[in-house]
């Protein structure tokens, strides 16, 4: 079963395949569970990133685009349901908030029809503070119940790599697990998508205009994923307690194969990475070719 891999079993590209998906597991849990606050809230999401949310304009962020966010809601909603194969107490609300956490996490790139400077990668510092606001405004605007989403931010804010979770005051225990699986989702999420390595070039000029200067060229940025990676793997187990572990359960129980296709992607992207790096360090555009991806950046520099 080797030649099975994580970019196969859905269309990522297809934000509906996605929710057909999240659906389809979470009804394994939970066979009454009540879909329609998460479609209606996937589908505004959709309508944001495409310019169609009323007082927004069109995500214009190449690296945390929709995708991205689509990638990391499926990652969510995996992870929920090893948890739940493992025994964990999820209610019906745990599972609604978490889903909806993941689809807001990153609108904080989203600009205002009136912000119209630059990019939303010029947010790139505070996008997690920002998507807390564009949630508390979704809330409010949409009449959702404000008991049942109290603890928003604290899972939102589990998503920045500056947070030390392990310092958090979580209200329940309940709230502490969503927020480390929504960190490792976004982790898992953006490291385990198949363009990952031609998206990292688009994450250095977003990291450009948002004021990271830690990295000197695109070239630089991808030397250093090298070591982002030993830094994640660290975070997954020093600050979001190893819940990356639950994926196993959940390719065990939906699609009986007993791994970790997200960490086995990773690898695989890191490994080929490495070999770029090693072998083809001055012309390593050409070998970064998945979905014509890296041919958008022909008119910038290297």
């Amino acid at each position: 079963m080797k030649e099975i891999q994580l970019s196969s079993m859905v269309n990522m590209d297809n934000p509906q395949s996605v929710l057909d998906e999240v659906r389809a597991i979470i009804l394994m849990m939970l066979p009454e569970f009540d879909f329609d606050t998460v479609e209606r809230v996937f589908k505004d999401i959709v309508r944001l990133f495409h310019g169609e949310y009323p007082g927004y304009s069109k995500c214009n962020t190449e690296y945390h685009d929709l995708k991205h966010t689509t990638d990391t809601f499926l990652a969510m909603a995996r992870l929920i349901h090893g948890a739940f194969v493992v025994g964990e107490n999820l209610t019906r609300e745990n599972v609604n908030l978490g889903l909806i956490c993941a689809l807001m996490h990153d609108t904080g790139y989203i600009q205002t029809l009136d912000d119209n400077v630059g990019t939303g990668a010029k947010y790139t510092r505070i996008d997690s503070k920002r998507s807390i606001v564009f949630m508390d405004k979704y809330i409010v605007d949409n009449g959702l119940s404000r008991q049942d989403f109290d603890s928003f931010s604290d899972i939102l804010i589990c998503t920045s790599l500056e947070t030390k979770v392990k310092e958090m005051q979580f209200k329940s225990r309940e709230i502490e697990l969503l927020g480390k699986m929504l960190g490792t989702a976004d982790l898992l999420g953006q490291m385990a998508d198949r363009t990952y390595l031609e998206k990292l070039l688009f994450l250095f000029y977003e990291f450009r205009e948002g004021g990271v200067d830690e990295y000197e060229s695109e070239l630089d940025l991808l030397k250093k994923t090298i070591y982002f990676y030993a830094m994640a793997r660290k975070r997954f187990v020093s600050e979001l307690d190893s819940k990356y572990e639950y994926m196993r359960y959940h390719f065990k129980v939906r699609w009986n194969l007993d791994r970790n296709l997200y960490m086995e992607a990773i690898e695989s992207h890191i490994n080929y990475l490495k070999f770029i790096l090693e072998n083809h360090k001055e012309e390593y555009r050409d070998h970064l070719k998945r979905d014509g991806i890296v041919k958008k950046l022909s008119e910038k520099p290297k």
